[in-house]
């Protein structure tokens, strides 16, 4: 798939309007994580050295709304009371945020408490040249996420009056249509960022036409999360590696016990389907045959199971050394592999075990010449928390709109961008 990139655009004392995606986890009212702000600065720094009249920045942070209510919630529940602006400051206002970038990138960043309105007009009007401008949250406007198209039309029209052009690199939210994320792109002339054409020139490939062999690896909790992208994946895959949680109701589906693993008796039918469509299209198909468990869902000493099936005392939290062996042995001539999901809870030391192994795997692929993609927040967390990030070919950025990209859905924020 081709984009029209910041590349082809003249942005010389032009007003530059980007959707950045800066939904970054915040503590306190302080960064936690700021991959995803590192991962736009190659585009911010190239549209600056293309001496712009300014840059305008807009990001969501988090929900407010949605993100107050439960803290609320769970307040209530503790006895205590919450204020709102003070959660807003801490969680969800972009003031923080645009500090950090200034400390990040050395260069002033001036900062709008509007998304849109007088004050974003006057903040963009007082800007230097080539100066930096960071808009407050773009989800305390409601029309941002609107399901009616004339709100967000009109929250997008406020947004293109303070540009001349529209870069969007914010992969991790072209999954969704909302005002700065596809709508703006109608009301300007409309361009990828590097990161955006990144993404699409990794994953669209596994989508219509890897380098094979290819292998997916698929784990997480939930089969019903990932059934679109099983599907999908099973027509370029020569082998699907399935972990995590998800296994279960496989393992349940062929007839084994799984003892308290967590198991989706309503999924059991599609994990029969999935399977059998897999054996037609000669597609291999590969489980955990042994297990580290325990009794209770906690970071304790694991129990080794040497067997696939599992005692009713025990649940399966991580894939056993047999199993790790197995997958090793499945990736060695892989010549694409593409990750999404972790095969056991990695959060705990116990049973990390199962996916380090297999990151260490995958990361030695890609100095052989193979193409590596994780995708998914689980598994990014995971070969972040080893090191080994910088040992793939590509890191996703987007959670949500990489397994929808996977699935071969069209994502509205891409589609907008089409040559």
């Amino acid at each position: 798939m081709e984009l029209r990139t910041i590349r082809e655009a003249d942005l010389a004392g032009k007003k530059v309007v980007m959707r950045v995606d800066f939904n970054v986890p915040m503590k306190e009212g302080k960064v936690q994580d700021d991959t995803r702000i590192k991962a736009a600065l190659e585009s911010i720094n190239y549209i600056l050295a293309q001496k712009p009249r300014y840059l305008v920045l807009m990001s969501h942070l988090g929900d407010p709304k949605k993100d107050f209510k439960k803290a609320q919630e769970k307040a209530e529940k503790e006895g205590k009371s919450l204020d709102q602006e003070t959660f807003f400051a801490a969680k969800n206002r972009m003031k923080n945020v645009a500090e950090y970038l200034a400390n990040l990138i050395g260069k002033p960043v001036a900062f709008s408490a509007q998304t849109t309105g007088t004050q974003a007009q006057a903040v963009c009007d007082s800007a230097p040249e080539s100066g930096i401008i960071m808009l407050e949250n773009t989800r305390f406007d409601s029309r941002e996420t609107s399901k009616e198209a004339s709100e967000r039309e009109a929250m997008a029209k406020e947004l293109a009056s303070l540009g001349e052009v529209y870069v969007n690199d914010a992969f991790g939210t072209a999954h969704r249509a909302h005002a700065s994320t596809e709508t703006l792109a109608h009301f300007l002339p409309a361009y990828a960022g590097f990161l955006m054409e990144k993404e699409v020139a990794y994953l669209d490939p596994i989508v219509s036409n890897p380098q094979k062999p290819m292998v997916a690896i698929v784990g997480g909790a939930k089969v019903s999360s990932k059934i679109a992208v099983l599907e999908s994946l099973l027509k370029n895959a020569h082998t699907l590696i399935i972990g995590g949680g998800m296994a279960f109701t496989f393992l349940k589906a062929q007839g084994h016990t799984v003892g308290k693993s967590l198991v989706e008796d309503d999924f059991i039918d599609t994990a029969k389907s999935l399977l059998a469509k897999a054996k037609e299209m000669n597609v291999q198909i590969l489980l955990p045959v042994d297990h580290l468990a325990s009794a209770e869902f906690a970071d304790v000493e694991p129990t080794y199971v040497d067997a696939i099936d599992l005692p009713e005392n025990l649940m399966g939290l991580d894939a056993g050394k047999k199993s790790v062996e197995l997958y090793a042995k499945a990736l060695e001539n892989a010549k694409t592999v593409v990750w999404n999901g972790p095969l056991g809870v990695f959060e705990f030391k116990h049973f990390e075990f199962g996916t380090h192994e297999i990151a260490k795997v995958v990361a030695s692929l890609k100095a052989k010449g193979g193409i590596t993609v994780v995708g998914g927040g689980d598994s990014v967390a995971a070969v972040n928390k080893f090191g080994l990030a910088e040992k793939m070919s590509h890191v996703s950025t987007g959670g949500g709109a990489s397994l929808e990209y996977l699935e071969g859905k069209a994502l509205p924020g891409i589609v907008a961008l089409k040559k």
